[in-house]
């Protein structure tokens, strides 16, 4: 049987959103005169938000500017989220599958919730999922498992039931903290370094229907 409820994570797990998040991260570079990056730069500070994501990127020699980067990205990435962002090819048909299988799909993203819930609306996927968390829905984001936990609550459904689909460190280490399962994707952003520390990742959303069933 399907797991009762499955938790995804959303940027390189659910949807591609490298090209506009690289794009909003040069945008801010641009305005502070500091060197643009590559996307495949970018990639590796995805996951822990965008705090995070502009503190690797500035560096050292913009931190005094730190805030101003951060409004400048935000400022710029709230009105290009969905230029080029979809869905990786496979994924609806898997949210299909599992709601017909009898799971129920929830989102737990440190991405702000606001933007996360324009995302899912623009790619037609947000009646797919019974609950969305960002990563200003509560006090504390991923790593820290109480975004979980919280899911489960909602969902009425106990962590032996649950899994976790992620594509980084910090997707697993939430599901480590919360006691619950987790499956790799190998299409997302962290998949290198999930390998890179023995996690085996499901290669195509068929194959992970596969394995949670």
């Amino acid at each position: 049987m399907a797991p009762q409820l499955v938790i995804f994570d959303l940027d390189g797990t659910l949807v591609d959103s490298l090209a506009d998040l690289t794009a909003a991260t040069n945008y801010a570079l641009r305005q502070l005169q500091l060197p643009e990056l590559s996307a495949s730069t970018v990639r590796d500070f995805i996951g822990n938000g965008a705090r995070e994501l502009l503190r690797h990127s500035i560096g050292g020699a913009g931190a005094s500017r730190f805030e101003q980067a951060l409004s400048l990205f935000l400022e710029y990435y709230g009105g290009h989220l969905l230029d080029r962002t979809q869905t990786y090819p496979g994924i609806v048909e898997l949210l299909d599958e599992l709601r017909r299988c009898g799971s129920t799909l929830t989102v737990l993203t440190n991405k702000p919730l606001v933007m996360t819930q324009r995302l899912l609306d623009g790619l037609l996927i947000a009646d797919r999922f019974a609950h969305v968390l960002g990563g200003d829905s509560l006090p504390s984001r991923k790593p820290d498992p109480s975004g979980l936990e919280h899911l489960l609550k909602l969902s009425g459904v106990s962590r032996d039931h649950a899994v976790l689909v992620g594509d980084s460190l910090v997707d697993r280490d939430t599901a480590i903290a919360a006691g619950i399962a987790f499956y790799g994707v190998a299409w997302g952003f962290g998949s290198t370094q999930l390998r890179q520390v023995g996690v085996d990742v499901v290669e195509l959303p068929r194959q992970l229907l596969d394995m949670v069933a």
